[in-house]
């Protein structure tokens, strides 16, 4: 059978923050979306035939030597192009228009008026919205050809386009949720400029993978890290629907996972075609932990200790395939697509040199979080896996400020056990939520006595893509019954907080 082949359309990144959130809005429309460096050559791009491109915004101002800059033949391949704030610039610098300094900066939500209905980018949408700005520069003069659409209080020129050549441009952001109508824009673009035909689905995506998936690894053993956490189970899934009876899921419980989370894992996966080995390491990572209080160092010590014991329980594999849960934010925030390095992550890179596995197999690599959710639910994964809160790969150690010790973490396991049960009761549903144990310690009293115990904090956040957030605005009677109950019922806590910070300043997890 021949592959089928989706239309796909090209982010390509000048630094911008949101490009993983423009690629994903794009998927959401039912377009395949690649995230591409901003320098890729010409050539490649040709090669991929992408039905359209979308250039991200970024921290620069075209007119410094510095600068990232575009071809001009990029606007001149015949295929749609939209500049979102720095990519509009560029698109205007390269044409020949000019770009300037603002007399008045935009940053946060402006009143904007959509000024030209004739504009495809504007069609079907309210003549006057709310976008998110960020800008210091604005366009001075627009490209010869090119029309203006949009306009604020302050800038003259916050769209454009050249309708004959397929070319539009934003000062603003439509990618995020604080521009109203933004994909909406998006999508007029996608599909009345582009021409899509939204043809990309998890199905579609499914049917590929297992034939893929089969071809790679024949006859041959696929050894996979399971953690519980959404990407390794949705991994899982499909290379047991893909190769069933050669899969072994080696599942390193490091005595850091929420209370019942181990046995749970466990149920998750009994009964399927695949071998599931459970190594209870819990005593071996206490002892390399004793004392350890340094956030960083305590993280370090657990991620070299995994990897210790993950390799003696997989070398009894030799001459299988490693399977990885990587997706597709890990390969780009580790700059193999654009360059630019974001963050490390231990599941990017490919094999190290000196490893007895024969090659790699990674199922997920091209979808996002929220694709691999769904394709989790399509396989007919457990939902308490499929939606499972973003959990540190050192677990409890990262909410356990100061020393680990089996004590401190059991208190922790169980106050956390009760803030979500609580939470289940009243109803409620946050994006993400869970306690923190103190390294302090706050006078109390119980019955007629002193006591000295920790203080425990609660945490709960709202947002759509973990880069920011704001906290969870829960109700008092909620937070009553919880302090109540972790203070009567978890020994050694004696005091609870409320977490109210957002993301910035704050992170989502304390350490």
């Amino acid at each position: 059978m021949k592959e089928k082949i989706n239309q796909t359309v090209i982010v390509l990144d000048f630094g911008g923050q949101y490009k993983e959130l423009i690629a994903r809005r794009v998927r959401e429309c039912g377009v395949h979306s690649q995230i591409l460096s901003g320098n890729t050559p010409i050539e490649k791009i040709k090669e991929i035939a992408p039905i359209g491109i979308i250039l991200t915004g970024g921290p620069h101002s075209v007119y410094e030597e510095s600068s990232p800059h575009t071809e001009k033949a990029l606007y001149e391949l015949g295929i749609p192009v939209l500049g979102i704030c720095y990519g509009m610039h560029l698109m205007t610098y390269t044409l020949g228009g000019s770009v300037k300094p603002c007399g008045v900066s935009e940053f946060g939500t402006i009143n904007t008026s959509f000024d030209d209905a004739a504009c495809a980018l504007f069609d079907g949408l309210d003549s006057d919205a709310v976008t998110l700005m960020s800008h210091n520069d604005f366009v001075a003069t627009m490209p010869d050809g090119f029309k203006p659409a949009a306009h604020t209080g302050d800038c003259p020129v916050a769209a454009m386009y050249n309708a004959e050549k397929k070319l539009y441009a934003v000062q603003f952001h439509p990618e995020v949720e604080r521009t109203k109508q933004g994909t909406k824009l998006l999508r007029n673009f996608l599909y009345a400029v582009c021409g899509a035909k939204g043809d990309y689905n998890i199905d579609d995506f499914i049917e590929r993978e297992i034939a893929r998936i089969r071809e790679q690894v024949g006859d041959k053993q696929v050894v996979l890290g399971l953690s519980g956490g959404v990407d390794s189970s949705v991994c899982a899934a499909i290379l047991e629907k893909a190769i069933p009876n050669q899969l072994t899921c080696i599942f390193v419980d490091h005595g850091m996972m929420r209370k019942n989370e181990g046995d749970e894992i466990e149920r998750a996966f009994a009964g399927k075609s695949l071998n599931f080995v459970r190594v209870d390491a819990e005593n071996r990572f206490l002892s390399k932990l004793a004392g350890v209080t340094e956030p960083e160092r305590k993280r370090k010590i657990i991620g070299e200790e995994f990897v210790r014991v993950f390799e003696e329980e997989s070398g009894k594999f030799a001459g299988s395939f490693l399977a990885q849960g990587t997706i597709y934010p890990d390969v780009v925030e580790s700059g193999l697509t654009t360059g630019a390095v974001i963050k490390s992550h231990h599941n990017v890179g490919g094999l190290p040199k000196d490893t007895k596995f024969i090659g790699l197999v990674e199922p997920l690599r091209s979808l996002f979080k929220d694709e691999v959710r769904a394709l989790g639910r399509r396989l007919g994964l457990d939902e308490t896996l499929v939606s499972r809160q973003p959990f540190p790969g050192p677990g409890l150690a990262v909410r356990c400020i100061g020393e680990i010790t089996k004590e401190r973490l059991d208190i922790l396991r169980d106050a956390d056990h009760i803030y979500r049960e609580e939470l289940a009761k009243a109803d409620l549903h946050y994006d993400q939520f869970f306690a923190v144990l103190t390294d302090m310690r706050t006078v109390g009293v119980m019955g007629d006595g002193r006591t000295y115990n920790y203080v425990l904090g609660l945490r709960a956040v709202i947002t759509s893509d973990f880069m920011t957030c704001e906290y969870a605005h829960i109700p008092y009677p909620v937070l009553d019954t919880v302090s109540s109950r972790i203070v009567n019922e978890v020994h050694g806590v004696s005091r609870v907080v409320y977490d109210i910070t957002g993301k910035p300043p704050a992170t989502i997890e304390w350490e």
